[in-house]
């Protein structure tokens, strides 16, 4: 039976220019030190791994962090796609949604409600999936919004379930699809390889403790 494991990481920590408002999105500007060295830190945690390859979204911040875990993965390939990019993985109806989640779907306008949906559903077919023949391990550098969407899609859940599923920065999911089982769901949010100091960047303020 042919059985694909696949790993899921979120970039590391985007860096923020000085004089960007709180509540702000910064401009794509890359990993902020800290982002490198989760991202160093998650290649450590993988070496060793016999990934068949690397694939990355074409955004800075994914690119960066690829390109550090690659550097403890000698021969490995790695790859650019844009089915690993930052978008929208559901045209979600916000109706019965808490007020937070609409606010988060209002933002996206027509065109990103259509290519979104869009470029999941081919990342879903390309990544989520038993390959056609033999083993493979792949690991997916990422955002927090695609990872959230193959954790629902993986467990069946209702499709708004990918809203709140936030993501750490580094963190690492680890889902295996077998041809005579439904998906597993081996690892969640896995930042085991992050010490204290770097761990709870990327989710929502209130989650740090």
């Amino acid at each position: 039976m042919a059985t694909r494991l696949l790993w899921l990481a979120r970039h590391g920590e985007q860096g923020r220019p000085a004089g960007t408002p709180p509540g702000i999105d910064p401009p794509e500007v890359g990993l902020s030190e800290r982002g490198r060295r989760q991202a160093t830190l998650l290649g450590e945690r993988l070496r060793g791994v016999p990934f068949d390859a690397v694939h990355h979204g074409p955004l800075r911040r994914t690119a960066e962090t690829a390109a550090l875990v690659a550097a403890q993965l000698p021969g490995i390939p790695v790859y650019a796609t844009e089915l690993a990019g930052d978008h929208l993985p559901d045209e979600t109806d916000p109706a019965g949604l808490p007020p937070a989640y609409a606010r988060l779907l209002a933002g996206f306008d027509a065109a990103e409600r259509a290519e979104g949906p869009r470029l999941t559903a081919a990342a879903v077919r390309r990544f989520a999936t038993p390959p056609e023949e033999g083993d493979r391990q792949e690991l997916v550098v990422t955002h927090t919004f695609l990872i959230a969407w193959l954790v629902r899609h993986a467990l069946d859940a209702p499709r708004s379930r990918w809203l709140g599923l936030n993501h750490h920065n580094a963190g690492l999911t680890v889902i295996r699809y077998r041809t005579d089982t439904p998906p597993t769901l081996i690892a969640f949010n896995d930042v085991a390889h992050l010490p204290a100091e770097l761990r709870g960047t990327g989710l929502p303020t209130e989650y740090r403790s």
